[in-house]
């Protein structure tokens, strides 16, 4: 037959002490003259005897031999203490945490298999502190609170930012697994010009190109699966000066939408500082306004040169035939010009011309 193991843990702690003062005066001695008898400070031992300074190895056997209480049970009963008021501490912080896990998108995170179910509100946080490498919810706050970030106009939504937070940490995890050169920005303007052409093959197949030729000028491009409140269509920023890392959420879920935002966040690395992050497709704000301008200028006119366009736009012919022979002219997918035509109001958002885009879809698997 087995035994099973029980262990006695109380919910209180008796500081070291209530022990010295029931021997005191058991021995009628004084506070003040058991201070003498110590050569200690009568304000230091009074602070131990409440508990605010702890029993130390020389002050225990200072106290067993004027009091003939062992010293191994004195530091006991301080190990004890402690511990208690550790664990008491401790179950604080998760209480007030517990509130903090609430807004992040953990069953998504367990739906994905990024997580494991937790098992309770403390094992919560620490999973969570763990996901993103830091010690405490306050050390969290200070990383993603005070983050740099230029934004995109999209004046109809807004992302939370523990989802947002969330996001952002699954590209670092993507950029961290992925190998790359040394950043190299002329490269990178050589790679950005072969994608423009992988725009018109299957996008699959188009992604996984680009991500090899945006590795080999050090840059990561990791296509993530947005959470519900992450209303963004990509981000980017710098994981290090030698590496720059390129998320996309695929939110609208049109082939267009994709990869201007691509084009768009590859323009804040090739313009902009290394010390913000760039979210595409959020409200902007107003330091923001005119970098975000600059991102969406130069997307447009990478994608299709502006004499180009002016002098197609200016033909006013927006058939089929006539979006389809342009795309072939330029090199790229016709869903990104019947996506600029509408985005200048030459196309309704409705037009039967969206049939010329390739519609999105995540697989279940993320």
């Amino acid at each position: 037959m087995g035994t099973e193991a029980h262990h006695y843990r109380p919910d209180y702690a008796v500081a070291p002490g209530a022990i010295v003062l029931e021997r005191l005066a058991a021995r009628g001695i004084s506070r003040a003259e058991f201070a003498r008898r110590c050569d200690r400070s009568p304000k230091r031992l009074s602070e131990i005897i409440a508990g605010k300074a702890p029993v130390e190895p020389e002050t225990a056997l200072q106290f067993e031999k004027v009091l003939g209480v062992d010293a191994s049970i004195l530091l006991g009963i301080e190990t004890d203490y402690q511990l208690h008021r550790a664990r008491e501490a401790e179950a604080k912080k998760t209480q007030e945490a517990s509130s903090w896990t609430q807004a992040f998108p953990l069953q998504e995170l367990v739906r994905r298999g990024i997580m494991e179910k937790p098992s309770s509100d403390s094992n919560t946080v620490a999973r969570l502190l763990t996901f993103f490498e830091v010690g405490s919810v306050k050390a969290w706050y200070a990383k993603y609170e005070r983050m740099s970030v230029a934004y995109r106009h999209s004046p109809s939504f807004r992302s939370e930012t523990p989802a947002l937070a969330t996001w952002l940490r699954l590209g670092e995890l993507e950029a961290e697994q992925q190998e790359c050169a040394d950043y190299d920005a002329e490269q990178f303007r050589r790679v950005l010009r072969k994608i423009r052409g992988l725009t018109q093959t299957p996008v699959a197949d188009a992604i996984e190109k680009a991500q090899h030729l945006c590795n080999k000028a050090g840059v990561v491009l990791a296509p993530l699966k947005p959470f519900p409140k992450t209303a963004l269509s990509g981000a980017a920023w710098w994981l290090t000066p030698r590496k720059a890392v390129i998320t996309l959420s695929a939110r609208h879920k049109t082939d267009d939408h994709l990869w201007f935002s691509l084009f768009h966040e590859a323009a804040h690395l090739l313009l902009h500082s290394k010390k913000a992050v760039f979210l595409d497709g959020m409200q902007k704000n107003n330091t923001g306004a005119d970098i975000e301008t600059q991102a969406d200028k130069w997307a447009s006119d990478f994608l299709v040169p502006r004499s180009h366009w002016d002098q197609f736009v200016n033909a006013a012919s927006y058939s089929e035939r006539a979006i389809r022979q342009f795309a072939r002219e330029q090199d790229i997918a016709p869903g990104i010009i019947v996506g600029r035509l509408q985005h200048e109001k030459h196309l309704s958002w409705g037009t039967p011309l969206n049939k010329l885009k390739v519609r999105l879809e995540w697989k279940t698997a993320s």
